[in-house]
């Protein structure tokens, strides 16, 4: 069993709402594992691996302690009473109606595992993945879509290694094959353990989106998931539909998905619609600019005094944009509410695979260490630049808590606005955004940063 799923285990206990993740074709660029055995094919069905009696995964020595906890959810090895569970704790887990080369680094990204478990402690992850999306058998695909829209309105609206991704009425649906032993996009497909890790990781910065009384520490800034499911099938008429006049229109790279078995397994991931990433989306002028900044900036220190959180991998695909009527955006840091202006946008993050996060029973993180590659691009590109300076900075410790990595990523995000993106500026906005970064370079997280800089103090209302 892979850490994602050992520290998924540890976190289950603390009982979070179904909530918030990411988007299009850069939201789920969690790292592949080789497979654990055949899963796919077409005598394979879902149901069938939510036994006791499957092959024990591997998992490290501290598992055995969390097991000890989490058999409190699983009192019996019978499937009917494991299916139970898993009814029972859609209430539990669910908040809502179920709720260049460098990237290529990140991809392939694994943790490593060892030692083993005795049939005793073992708990299936298909069984959890089920369990954490409130089902006790899988969905179709058809039956996900529905939901929220009709199935002729499905649009692609994007692709990657991972899958697809459709909007459906006002959501993005992000389908990603698991379990199988067909290569997909000339990847192996992702296990159900990978996966649980960045939902209990995404869901913990839902906890952010509240805004009630009794929070300290509040914000939206961070994509929201509204359903997650578990779904087996062949892909429906109208998803196929969509999928070739996509192709048509753009050329996909990606296989056509004809191509998986009968019972192929599935996670879709029922998104916000957040907009479009940053390297794509047009700015106007320096007042957006200044928005996108302060809200980035904000929300990160919002994380970091929440959770410790460190999103280690902040580039331009991350950052997603879309105007707004709102005029302003409120945050909630440590009890003190700011609310800045935004010009009109609204930005939300996403992508969490490399991130670093203190629930307050576990710390949820990768070792980068083992993928030296990501620390080897090419030498004056920001983002090879930001990694290597984020390995300074950890000194390979990427367990620990160190606010300055966000700082390096909002330093990056500095430089991709003077150097890459235009948008209508003075020479006096120029000398200000540089005067800032010269800043920033002193500061050891975001948090100093949006209580200091005088950068921000035009868009603070309150």
């Amino acid at each position: 069993m892979s850490s994602r799923l050992e520290k998924w285990l540890i976190a289950k206990k603390l009982n979070y709402s179904c909530e918030p993740s990411s988007t299009l074709s850069k939201i789920l660029e969690t790292p592949t594992m080789p497979p654990l055995g055949p899963m796919s094919g077409d005598d394979f069905n879902i149901v069938d691996v939510i036994t006791p009696e499957k092959t024990v995964f591997e998992t490290n020595s501290k598992l055995h302690s969390v097991h000890s906890r989490i058999r409190s959810y699983f009192p019996s090895k019978g499937v009917l009473e494991r299916n139970s569970l898993a009814q029972k704790s859609s209430s539990m887990f669910v908040g809502h109606e179920g709720c260049e080369d460098i990237e290529g680094a990140v991809k392939k990204l694994s943790l490593a595992s060892t030692s083993s478990l005795s049939d005793h402690d073992y708990v299936d992850p298909v069984t959890a993945l089920l369990a954490v999306c409130g089902q006790s058998v899988p969905s179709t695909l058809l039956e996900v879509f529905s939901k929220y829209c009709e199935p002729e309105n499905i649009v692609k609206v994007g692709e990657g290694t991972y899958g697809e991704a459709f909007k459906a009425g006002n959501t993005v649906c992000k389908i990603v094959p698991i379990d199988g032993d067909l290569l997909v996009n000339g990847e192996v497909q992702k296990r159900s353990e990978e996966l649980l890790e960045e939902v209990i990781l995404s869901r913990t910065l839902n906890n952010l989106r509240s805004h009630d009384a009794d929070f300290d520490n509040s914000c939206t800034t961070f994509i929201e998931t509204l359903d997650l499911r578990v779904c087996q099938g062949p892909y429906d008429p109208s998803l196929v539909k969509a999928w070739e006049y996509w192709d048509e229109k753009h050329g996909s790279e990606n296989d056509h998905p004809k191509e998986f078995p009968e019972k192929q397994c599935y996670v879709v991931f029922v998104l916000q619609h957040g907009g479009k990433d940053l390297e794509s989306f047009v700015l106007l002028n320096f007042d957006e600019a200044q928005s996108l900044l302060v809200q980035v900036t904000a929300g990160l220190a919002v994380a970091e005094a929440a959770y410790e959180f460190e999103h280690r991998d902040l580039h331009w695909g991350n950052i997603l944009l879309r105007r707004n009527e709102s005029a302003t955006v409120q945050f909630i840091l440590e009890g003190k509410k700011m609310i800045f202006r935004t010009s009109g946008l609204l930005i939300s993050i996403i992508d969490f695979t490399l991130s670093r996060i203190n629930t307050g029973q576990d710390i949820l993180f990768l070792d980068l260490t083992s993928d030296p590659y990501l620390f080897k691009g090419p030498k004056g590109d920001r983002q090879a630049e930001t990694y290597r300076k984020m390995k300074e900075v950890t000194e390979d410790f990427w367990e620990g808590s160190f606010p300055k990595t966000n700082v390096l990523w909002l330093l990056y995000l500095v430089d991709i606005l003077l150097l890459k993106k235009s948008f209508d500026r003075s020479s006096k906005n120029e000398r200000d955004m540089r005067s800032f970064k010269k800043r920033l370079s002193k500061y050891n997280s975001a948090k100093e940063a949006i209580v200091s800089d005088p950068f921000f103090s035009n868009l603070l209302v309150v």
